[in-house]
């Protein structure tokens, strides 16, 4: 009996220990479930944050896109204001430019017209005036003049000048030129020295004289203008020109004596139509 008894308490010991491992089996699982837990929550709080950091960031995207599309809206509208602008100045251009083209042939055709009627009225007049003969007759009456007027040139044996003047070498000849009637003579004579003289529209100041190289020196004014001239030989012609006009002023010294010059100037004459004209400026 005591042995029964004592194999009965030995087998009721050992029970517990089965349950401590069991117990400690399931402290370790429930530890390792809750650490799997506390890592799952933790990661997943990190994804939630970095969800949420990209979702920030997407909105800042997000609003910078919509910046950028409102600015390109507002200069595409800009610019299509400034062409329709620009379009409609180009229209009005065009307009102005076929109004003055219109108004260019218009004045033209004018003119045109306006000259026919001018030749027309011109050849009326000249045709009562003078008839074919009438005209004939004067052009050989102005041939004739010519060729007279050429033939006392050609019979003066005279040298010309650089303008194609002639150049006298004595008081006769001077009164050919005059005769002949293309410019004005003013022949002068001039014995001081170092004294200004008139002559014509000038005036001359004697210098010096060389007898025996027939030169002298002088000075001469021209339109406020002084001109000094050294060594100058006689019949040598000197040019001048006064302001305004188009033919020189010729100043020939035929004669060269002991402080004396004797000679001529030659000044083109004023033709009739710039004659009125200077006469209605004044």
């Amino acid at each position: 009996m005591s042995e029964e008894r004592q194999d009965f308490v030995t087998e009721d010991a050992s029970a517990p220990r089965w349950v401590g491992i069991v117990v400690v089996a399931l402290a370790v699982v429930s530890l390792v479930a809750l650490g799997a837990g506390w890592t799952a929550s933790t990661r997943s709080k990190e994804l939630e944050q970095n969800f949420a950091s990209q979702n920030e960031q997407f909105k800042k995207n997000q609003e910078v896109l919509d910046q950028r599309l409102a600015k390109a809206e507002d200069t595409n509208a800009q610019l299509q204001g400034e062409l329709s602008v620009v379009t409609d100045k180009m229209k009005l251009t065009e307009g102005e430019l076929g109004k003055a083209r219109l108004q260019a042939k218009k004045i033209k055709e004018e003119d045109a017209k306006e000259l026919s009627d001018l030749q027309n009225q011109t050849s009326a007049q000249l045709a009562t005036k003078a008839s074919v003969d009438d005209v004939n007759k004067l052009g050989t009456d102005v041939n004739g003049v010519r060729t007279d007027l050429d033939a006392q040139k050609n019979s003066l044996q005279m040298t010309r000048g650089e303008f194609g003047t002639l150049i006298a070498k004595n008081h006769d000849e001077v009164e050919e030129l005059r005769r002949l009637g293309e410019r004005d003579y003013y022949e002068f004579n001039i014995d001081k020295k170092n004294n200004r003289e008139k002559v014509g529209n000038l005036m001359v100041e004697l210098h010096g004289t060389n007898t025996k190289k027939s030169q002298y020196t002088v000075t001469i004014f021209v339109d406020d203008q002084r001109h000094e001239k050294k060594g100058l030989s006689a019949n040598e012609p000197l040019y001048f020109f006064e302001n305004g006009a188009r033919a020189p002023l010729e100043f020939v010294v035929n004669q060269v004596g002991k402080d004396k010059i004797t000679g001529y100037l030659s000044v083109p004459k004023v033709s009739q139509t710039h004659a009125q004209a200077v006469s209605g400026g004044n």
